[in-house]
């Protein structure tokens, strides 16, 4: 079911006119995107500081072996049928996820290594083969960071992909790796895109930065999203530390079914851009959602916690206030109302405590 659009709504993103929506854009002054706060401020000792513990501290930031992983049953994400939401964690922030029969990826990095001296996944491979992926309706991207926009991930994708919706000035980016124009919608904070009658995505703000190398820090927008579909409303988070703004949109768009937040590689020293997973948990809440699946988490070794501190954190902090969650391992699927929500699995591997 591939989705129909204008082809001058698609070419929105990238044509004449977007320089002036860029320009006009309340985020964006003196030739930067900015937020609410200067997001991430961590002084040239915090920078040597922790790169020095990153490098030499051993605190179980990775597992002692390779994570286990469920390979993808794809069914769940072919089926067609209406009135189903469910949802298959790839992984870091990349999901699968069915609404009423819409088929739709976040932030996809199908890589073991997000770059050439970067981290390798915990699991050492991904649990799907992304050429079995096909008409896909929509690819959601949150910001130009390396672990939630991959290059080649998006070249495999793109003749497959309907429409790719991305925060303000990132559709540069994936024209200059071959998608075509016409695929290829830019949001701006609070705006909204109706794919047809059956689907809506709103971008919503988020408290992060982006860039890709030396020279571009926040260049480009970021941003977390709502979808919206006849029976269902999920939101995804992309990255964020927490802000008044959760609480702003879940008074605008909420409740959710389910809330995707981000939930690892979080540290004192770049707070304002990573949550604590209780405050993941509080996010939660200020969303009005129900079902808490949390992301960013148990993939790759971003930070100087132990992998498996987010869930340690993050389910004792859900408990206490009640909250159904959602923690499947890698290559997993959620059936939004029905069966098991995951369990702890990351306590079987002996390095986390049973909870």
């Amino acid at each position: 079911m591939m989705l129909t659009h204008s082809s001058c709504t698609a070419r929105q993103g990238l044509n004449p006119s977007m320089t002036q929506k860029i320009m006009n854009s309340p985020q964006y002054h003196d030739g930067k995107f900015k937020g609410d706060v200067e997001a991430l401020t961590m002084t040239a000792k915090d920078w040597a500081t922790s790169t020095w513990r990153f490098l030499f501290e051993r605190n179980h930031q990775t597992p002692d072996e390779p994570l286990t992983m469920r390979p993808v049953d794809i069914s769940f994400f072919n089926d067609r049928t209406k009135n189903q939401l469910s949802s298959t964690w790839l992984g870091h922030s990349s999901l699968m996820i069915n609404m009423d029969g819409y088929r739709i990826l976040t932030d996809p990095v199908f890589e073991n290594k997000l770059t050439f001296m970067g981290p390798t996944r915990f699991n050492k491979d991904i649990p799907i083969n992304p050429e079995q992926l096909q008409d896909i309706d929509l690819v959601l991207i949150s910001h130009d960071h390396y672990d939630h926009l991959s290059k080649s991930s998006i070249q495999v994708l793109a003749p497959v992909t309907d429409l790719f919706i991305v925060p303000l000035s990132v559709g540069k980016r994936l024209v200059a790796w071959g998608v075509p124009e016409n695929k290829i919608i830019e949001l701006d904070w609070w705006e909204t895109h109706r794919l047809d009658v059956g689907l809506t995505i709103t971008a919503t703000p988020a408290r992060h930065f982006s860039g890709r190398g030396i020279g571009d820090r926040n260049s480009t927008l970021w941003a977390s999203y709502v979808v919206s579909s006849p029976g269902f409303r999920v939101f995804y988070s992309g990255d964020s530390g927490y802000f008044p703004g959760f609480r702003e949109i879940g008074e605008k768009y909420g409740p959710f079914d389910m809330t995707f937040l981000e939930c690892g590689a979080y540290n004192e020293s770049w707070h304002f851009v990573h949550m604590f997973p209780e405050e993941t948990v509080k996010a939660h809440l200020d969303l009005k959602g129900r079902v808490l699946h949390p992301i960013h988490w148990g993939t790759f070794n971003l930070s100087l916690h132990p992998w498996y501190d987010p869930m340690q954190r993050l389910v004792t902090a859900a408990g206490q206030n009640h909250i159904e969650t959602a923690t499947p391992m890698a290559g997993e699927t959620i059936v939004y109302g029905k069966g098991d929500r995951g369990s702890s699995w990351w306590a079987k591997t002996g390095q986390g405590e049973t909870l």
